[in-house]
């Protein structure tokens, strides 16, 4: 089938385009290259620069009629849908409407939408959170996030548009891009590579429910080959503190510097951990790379790609 990946060139939009090339299927990558690089994409992936707002995007799903659209494109940073709601709204919630309208008409069968399980819950109430859980998303991102599921679920009601909503944990691994996405693990992990200092926001315990970029991809793949309609948590249903992330980032990259902490950001919640036993039920997947062996992953990834430049001069 052909499948259309919406920041595809991006750091889990790459790996998704990867997970559906292994199971056969034709595949284009939608992506402006705002943080997605050209080199995440294997070369038999057909990528078309365009920015998901515009008429271009619109036009490109008219004329392809991909069967399936995985819509991973989105302003993705908590902090700056704080300081800047309406541009979070204008991403994410405008530019997911232009492609279910792109969709409708060109008849797509289905939608997989990379949603959060962290953000959409807010101060969760039980821990890890289930997916009925009460929704209270406490920053712009997480309010847009909410409100895409809930377009999601009137395209279905009104169009019979297939969709599952991914709510994904804190996703990290290798092609994080420590400055055009949010991701912790991706910032403290190059720095440590570099021999940098990191820096802590907060008191460092604050936890994550962090999942391995990869099993995301697989998740995709899943819910495209399941027919289960709704929100699905993919996590793994263990907290980790920052300060235990740090720590097991340090460890990976042999690195003995010290920490510095700075005050908290906004719209950051304290705790956040999700369920991910629905999923195991509905489409099979359940995580299968343990944090340790993530954070090794990702650290052997930003270690070759600092090494890069130099056998590129040599």
């Amino acid at each position: 089938m052909k499948v259309l990946v919406t920041g595809g060139a991006g750091f889990i939009g790459s790996h998704v385009c990867d997970a559906f090339l292994r199971a056969g299927h034709e595949v284009i990558a939608l992506d402006n290259l705002s943080s997605g690089k050209r080199e995440n994409l294997d070369p038999r992936v057909r990528l078309s620069v365009r920015d998901i707002r515009s008429p271009e995007a619109a036009e490109l799903i008219r004329n392809e009629r991909p069967q399936v659209i995985c819509h991973l494109a989105a302003q993705m940073d908590v902090r700056r849908s704080v300081e800047d709601p309406r541009f979070d709204a204008d991403a994410n919630i405008l530019g997911m409407l232009n492609l279910l309208e792109a969709a409708r008409i060109a008849g797509v069968k289905k939608v997989i939408f990379s949603s959060t399980g962290g953000a959409i819950y807010g101060e969760q109430d039980v821990f890890p959170a289930p997916e009925n859980h009460a929704t209270r998303p406490v920053s712009p991102y997480g309010v847009s996030k909410a409100s895409g599921e809930l377009y999601l679920g009137y395209y279905k009601a009104q169009y019979g548009l297939q969709y599952v909503a991914l709510r994904y944990a804190n996703v990290y691994g290798p092609r994080q891009n420590p400055h055009g996405e949010a991701g912790v693990v991706a910032i403290f992990a190059q720095r440590l590579v570099a021999g940098q200092p990191c820096t802590i926001f907060g008191d460092g315990g604050q936890t994550r429910d962090f999942v391995f970029g990869p099993e995301v991809a697989r998740a995709n793949l899943l819910a495209f080959e399941k027919d289960y309609v709704g929100a699905v948590n993919i996590g793994t249903g263990i907290e980790t503190d920052i300060n235990q992330l740090y720590a097991g980032l340090a460890e990976a990259a042999g690195s003995k510097a010290q920490v510095t902490h700075a005050p908290g950001k906004p719209g950051e919640q304290r705790r956040s951990c999700i369920d991910p036993s629905l999923a195991k039920k509905v489409l099979g997947w359940e995580p299968s790379v343990g944090l340790s062996e993530g954070l090794r992953k990702t650290v052997e990834f930003f270690r070759s790609k600092a090494r890069e430049p130099a056998r590129a001069s040599g």
